[in-house]
């Protein structure tokens, strides 16, 4: 019996298919390319990114406008010299804040966006500025009193909000108040990130549709996320490292799913580490697979020659993609061996047969 190494192929040759190979054209099947990785290859991989035209659309250029309120907000308003006022709204006997998503002491906006105080009624404040509504209360207050001192402020920022998930320290909702919201600062309300983030796998969505971000990339480009401002509604989710793994099989120490670095980065050589290096007694160095779009319409397979002085350099340069598959093939005689184990049973039992019927 003749066991076949796996093809070494130079760049633009096809490797023949399994048993029956040869006739793999005439069967219809399609011969997948075998690239090998050279430097050149590593350079066009490497190609650095033009501009992100997802940062272009997401950067917030003008200023922003003032905070408007919204139902569920919460204000203060002071009266001065007028202490039944500010009775009116129990601060005197106002209990401590029990939990978080109770609203403090104060005027509560309510969900048709209006505000009651005494002597004002019930006024529609939703859409409007804090000094919109000082303006209201004092003219409405001078009505009753002779030029009224009148403070106005929000004690509690509950109408607009940005939820973050995923790999952060404490995902959840985070409320926006008058000081602007950008990417990093949700993040950092968030508890940070964690040690499985994916820092380069960044999802924003907004009003229906998706916008992935990779964060290593833009601060390379010299761009700032600190210049995304979030918008209310926005959800900011931070995938996991596990999420966008490599598989590597084959003769290594422990097949294993290798994960990207925070930077969302995982190398040739990153991936055989994780594995616990190629197996020095069954391994082919000689015969390391890189296996892409294995699960699409046009796969390709990069080989590289392990055993070669350069390889070091090479695997530590060649970069992996989500979902590759790195494969190290066994040598000649193991294959032998395992297909010789395989058939030693039928062997056996075929002896044994022949001796019973005798």
């Amino acid at each position: 019996m003749r066991m076949d190494t796996p093809p070494t192929l130079p760049t633009g040759e096809t490797a023949p298919g399994a048993a029956g190979g040869e006739n793999a054209a005439a069967q219809g099947q399609q011969e997948i390319p075998v690239t090998e990785i050279t430097l050149k290859l590593i350079r066009d991989l490497n190609t650095t990114p033009g501009p992100d035209q997802i940062y272009t659309e997401l950067q917030s250029g003008t200023k922003p406008g003032p905070y408007t309120l919204g139902p569920g907000d919460v204000v203060d308003i002071t009266v001065w010299d007028h202490p039944e006022l500010i009775q009116s709204q129990g601060q005197a006997n106002a209990p401590a804040v029990s939990h978080p998503s109770d609203p403090a002491p104060g005027f509560v906006v309510d969900q048709d966006g209006f505000l009651q105080f005494p002597y004002i009624g019930r006024e529609h404040v939703a859409g409007i500025t804090i000094e919109d509504v000082q303006r209201i209360v004092y003219r409405k207050l001078a009505e009753y009193y002779t030029n009224p001192q009148v403070t106005v402020r929000i004690v509690s920022y509950r109408a607009k909000q940005v939820f973050v998930d995923g790999e952060v320290t404490t995902p959840g909702a985070l409320a926006i108040t008058d000081v602007p919201m950008t990417l990093y600062q949700a993040i950092t309300r968030a508890g940070g990130f964690t040690k499985n983030a994916d820092q380069s796998q960044v999802v924003l969505v907004r009003e229906g549709k998706s916008y992935r971000l990779n964060l290593p990339d833009m601060l390379a480009r010299g761009e700032n996320p600190s210049s995304i401002r979030l918008r209310n509604g926005d959800m900011l989710r931070i995938v996991a490292r596990e999420e966008h793994g490599v598989y590597v099989m084959g003769e290594v120490s422990k097949p294993v799913t290798a994960v990207p670095l925070r930077n969302g980065k995982l190398n040739l050589s990153d991936a055989i580490s994780q594995a616990g290096s190629i197996s020095r007694d069954t391994a082919s160095p000689r015969q390391l697979y890189v296996i892409r779009g294995s699960t699409t319409a046009k796969p390709e397979v990069f080989h590289l020659d392990a055993g070669s002085p350069v390889s070091m350099i090479l695997a530590n340069q060649f970069p992996l993609q989500p979902e590759d598959v790195v494969y190290v093939d066994s040598n000649g005689l193991v294959r032998l061996s395992r297909v010789l184990n395989l058939l030693l049973p039928g062997i056996n039992a075929a002896l044994t047969a022949a001796v019973l019927s005798k």
